[in-house]
């Protein structure tokens, strides 16, 4: 195996996890129904190559990817990892032919309805540790309380006052006492971070695609407060949902949606500098967001074990220093962005 992954602290607690983790997302049958056998090869494929963050959610699948993850790490000592899962679903069990699935091909029989209150939160952890088969849970996201799910203002206003009027103590009291050790929330947009940064103690967000090869703005004023506060970032999507892996191919997806004539001519000009370079575009995608100081790890999402493989082995990919300053000089990465030693 390569030499081992380094790791990174989480916000002010004491968790370390390591740089590259595993999304559970697509192991809920995203898109496509995957194989027990093959989703469980996924995550030994992970822990067989010194990954240590693992992250889930009751939406991906409905509950399938948290009886998968947990069927593979529960043969792990467990205090070997780092686990997170999410609050703000709680599912039930429904007539599979009533289910909206949504991108998911598969999943269990169960329906899901979005849930902030103190009860809410309660039942979901309680849950997840069930489906886990796990005692405990390291770090717990409040999911998808941003503008992707929430269609009005109003809405998302109602949805935050419900999540600190009572998920947010019962999370706060949790990490008071041990039981899990970090909280956050888990978002595809920075506005709400910077609400709950503002009005809340956060540890870590997960953002998925929002510092990537293609987008570095996104944090400009989040990342005084993340400094500030001592907070970290676990980056989701490092691949932006495929064009930083599969390149301007057609069909390509970029937040989850085919991708815009103006995003391709990007990709395909950073393609044109990997070429000339000899870097392979996903060992850009996947290093880049860890120059940035505040990003404990990066955490795609993976259906096969070639692609956990690839994965750890592109993140150590040399790239030379000249690379990145070409795509500075190009205009392909803000002027002032960090770059990956």
């Amino acid at each position: 195996m390569a030499e081992e992954l380094p790791r990174r602290r989480v916000g002010r607690t004491d968790l370390e996890v390591t740089v590259l983790g595993l999304g559970g997302a697509p192991l809920g049958d995203l898109y496509e129904k995957i194989p027990d056998a093959r989703a469980w090869a996924t995550i030994e494929a992970a822990w067989q190559a010194g990954i240590r963050l693992f992250d889930t959610a009751p939406l991906y699948g409905h509950g399938l990817s948290e009886h998968r993850m947990g069927e593979v790490l529960r043969s792990k000592p467990r205090d070997s990892f780092v686990l997170s899962t999410k609050i703000g679903r709680v599912l039930e069990a429904a007539d599979p032919r009533t289910i909206d699935r949504g991108q998911w091909a598969g999943g269990l029989p169960m329906r899901w309805r979005f849930d902030y209150t103190a009860a809410g939160t309660r039942r979901s952890i309680e849950d997840s540790l069930q489906r886990l088969g796990l005692e405990r849970i390291d770090i717990v996201f409040v999911h998808d309380l941003d503008p992707w799910w929430c269609p009005t203002a109003e809405i998302f206003e109602q949805r935050l006052r419900e999540l600190m009027n009572g998920g947010w103590k019962v999370l706060d009291e949790l990490r008071a006492a041990g039981a899990i050790r970090a909280i956050g929330l888990g978002v595809n947009a920075v506005e709400p971070c910077l609400r709950l940064a503002r009005e809340a103690d956060p540890d870590v967000f997960l953002l998925a695609g929002r510092y990537t090869l293609l987008e570095q703005g996104g944090l400009d004023d989040l990342l005084p407060l993340a400094r500030a506060r001592g907070f970290s970032f676990l980056l989701g999507g490092p691949y932006n949902s495929g064009i930083l892996a599969t390149g301007a191919v057609p069909g390509a997806r970029y937040d989850y949606e085919p991708a815009p004539p103006e995003i391709l001519e990007r990709v395909r000009r950073i393609e044109a500098v990997c070429a000339r370079h000899g870097v392979p575009l996903k060992a850009a995608a996947i290093r880049f967001p860890l120059g940035l100081d505040r990003v404990a790890a990066v955490v795609p999402g993976a259906v096969r074990p070639e692609e956990v493989e690839e994965n750890r082995r592109l993140i150590s990919w040399p790239i030379p220093h000249a690379f990145w300053e070409e795509l500075v000089a190009e205009g392909l990465l803000a002027e002032g962005a960090p770059l990956p030693p």
